[in-house]
């Protein structure tokens, strides 16, 4: 089942050139997003909800949760093109993007909470879709590239 889709993949990578290699990876690292995303919320929630941590210190746990897991799943599942770079560079390029979309997190949520007026779980919404954005634009351009040489899918990085 996974050569089948590995197939499909190389298909559409090779037919569409790249605006499919763009689409494809925007795909995937959605699906990434959304599993990081459910842990960020589930985190932000019951530390501040059940636990009773202030809502910015709760989130910043969130996001570092979720940061932690999208790395993990975008090295290893959804950009097979990566730039020559040790995997320490790549972990701390993801930092360093992870803690660009942490400022634009926190922001975000104290205008939607403290100016806005939004409840703290209405206020992920428009904050996660549009640090979404950034990550998935600051990754792709700074870390992964199509320029270099394909990493062959679910492979750990290369030393």
């Amino acid at each position: 089942m996974t050569h089948s889709l590995d197939a499909r993949l190389l298909l559409v990578r090779s037919r569409y050139g790249r605006i499919g290699r763009l689409c494809l990876d925007l795909m995937k690292y959605g699906a990434a997003s959304a599993f990081a995303l459910a842990l960020d919320a589930a985190t932000l929630l019951i530390l501040n909800k059940l636990l009773g941590v202030h809502y910015l210190v709760a989130a910043a746990a969130g996001f570092s949760a979720g940061l932690a897991l999208i790395y993990v799943l975008s090295v290893r599942y959804v950009f097979n093109d990566s730039r020559v770079l040790r995997p320490s560079q790549e972990a701390m390029g993801f930092l360093l993007t992870g803690l660009a979309g942490l400022l634009i997190n926190h922001v975000l949520m104290l205008v939607f909470v403290e100016h806005v007026g939004l409840a703290v779980a209405l206020a992920k919404i428009p904050t996660a879709g549009i640090v979404f954005l950034f990550n998935f634009t600051a990754r792709r351009t700074l870390l992964f590239s199509q320029k270099a040489k394909p990493r062959a899918a679910g492979r750990e990085p290369r030393p």
